[in-house]
């Protein structure tokens, strides 16, 4: 009964209307900023090591935008990278892999004005820079109830449905390698978040910024170790993934609904561009300009899906470790590793294994260990930010908000241990449903409110235009 509940739910949040629309918006938004994520990549990376700026009282009140980088991207990286592009595989075929990217390089442009629009509606809490698509919304709209409800939706969708995706991917590569109970793994996790999170954004701020990049460049170099040895596969690989987008070969045409789905939900899940929770960690940091911040989250969306997400991808069909399934009854099309049949992690596991014998299972799963961390910390942040902006004006109720954040951390981590012990098919539509709630609102208000990121960028390309001249 309840796996019926979730697909129905799913199917009904993640309709084809809803693909277009993310997809559209991000095709506008390419075009209103006259593709700032191609012309501007080089402002784009300078933007990253922006000094955190100090208010008038001398003090810094926020997080700096490396550190707004590495939270958000913390919050993008995690299992979605190595699971979810293997389900991208398995129920897309290599044909996903360009949707992936697709979804990737039209979404910098929506991740650069949601990042944007909360660096300009961002609010002051004792905390520091707080805010989100819930305060542009509220502040940008003029609509208070639509910004409390989207507090709401992220409560649920990003401290309910999505940690248990995570902690389920994480629980099954150490099951396999391990042979760690999912109880075992689902509660280590939960008490590795809690002596974290507890500490607040600034804690939290601090193990993104040494953890993510350290995890993001030893998984790129193993992986490219991986491709290495299987090189000749390449131009056969990208030949696949090209005439899959197309639906050309045989098989494919027969699954193309599925590819397309399949690489845009996935791509989406991964890089979170259009769901709002970039957005809330880039109204934390502390920048001299809005559209700075907007541009430094737009080449996190790049590092996430055309790095991260690539890289598995190929190690997975350069090795030839996946199997091709039906979405919808499980028959198996492609047989490319059998053994494996919908032991999604397992592909990227024995890719590695490819190469390194021995080792894959091992190294995914400490890989999966410190994405599914970092993660989850993130999502923890988007939570604890929408509860503070529920009682933004509200002063006299500083001791319920506490409560309410108390709360919030016990459920999460209850999650956690939740979505090790279920099964992956119900999780990832959990996901799935957490994912496509914010992300119906939130888009719809980028469109109405994108004018005003238009606004912020040609002001900031102003300024930089005037300062380089001698």
């Amino acid at each position: 009964m309840f796996e019926q509940i979730v697909s129905f739910l799913n199917d009904l949040i993640w309709s084809p209307v809803l693909v277009v629309l993310l997809v559209g918006a991000g095709l506008y938004f390419s075009f209103r900023t006259r593709f700032v994520q191609v012309r501007s990549f080089g402002l784009m990376v300078r933007s990253l090591f922006a000094a955190a700026e100090k208010s008038d009282d001398g003090k810094q009140h926020g997080i700096s935008s490396f550190e707004a980088f590495c939270v958000a991207l913390s919050g993008r990286v995690g299992t979605g990278n190595i699971v979810g592009v293997a389900t991208a595989i398995a129920l897309g075929g290599p044909g996903a892999i360009f949707w992936m990217w697709i979804i990737a390089f039209f979404g910098a442009s929506t991740a650069f004005v949601e990042s944007t629009l909360a660096q300009k509606y961002k609010f002051q809490h004792s905390s520091g820079f707080r805010g989100g698509p819930a305060s542009y919304i509220e502040k940008g709209l003029g609509v208070r109830w639509l910004g409390v409800l989207f507090s709401i939706l992220v409560l649920v969708g990003y401290g309910t449905f999505l940690p248990t995706v995570q902690a389920n991917g994480m629980a099954n590569a150490l099951g396999n390698s391990f042979q760690l109970s999912p109880l075992a793994s689902g509660i280590g996790l939960a008490v590795l978040l809690g002596l974290v999170i507890i500490g607040g954004i600034k804690s939290i701020a601090r193990v993104a910024s040494i953890v993510t990049p350290f995890m993001a460049a030893g998984y790129i170099v193993i992986t490219l170790i991986v491709i290495a040895q299987h090189l000749d596969a390449v131009p056969g690989v990208l030949k696949a993934i090209f005439e899959g987008a197309l639906g050309i070969q045989p098989i494919a045409g027969g699954i193309l609904g599925s590819t397309i789905m399949m690489g845009v939900k996935r791509g989406i899940f991964s890089n979170e561009a259009g769901q709002g929770g970039g957005a809330i960690v880039s109204a934390s940091a502390a920048v001299s300009h809005p559209a700075k911040q907007g541009l430094a989250q737009a080449f996190s969306v790049y590092v996430d899906t055309l790095l991260i997400c690539t890289a598995t991808a190929l190690m997975i069909l350069c090795s030839g470790t996946y199997n091709i399934l039906d979405a919808k009854t499980g028959e198996v099309l492609v047989a490319g590793a059998p053994q494996l049949g919908d032991n999604y992690v397992g592909y990227t596991q024995a890719a590695v294994d490819s190469v390194l014998t021995g080792f894959g299972g091992t190294f995914v799963s400490i890989a999966l260990v410190f994405f599914v961390f970092t993660t989850v910390m993130a999502y923890y942040f988007y939570g604890e930010s929408s509860i503070m902006q529920i009682f933004a004006d509200r002063p006299d109720k500083k001791k319920t908000e506490q409560v309410c954040i108390w709360i919030f951390r016990f459920s999460l981590l209850a999650m956690v241990v939740f979505g090790a012990l279920h099964e992956t098919n119900v999780i990832w539509q959990l996901g799935d449903v957490g994912v496509g709630l914010t992300a119906w609102i939130n888009v719809i208000v980028l469109l109405i409110l994108c004018p005003q990121a238009i606004q912020s960028l040609r002001e900031f390309e102003s300024f930089v235009s005037k300062k380089r001249k001698p």
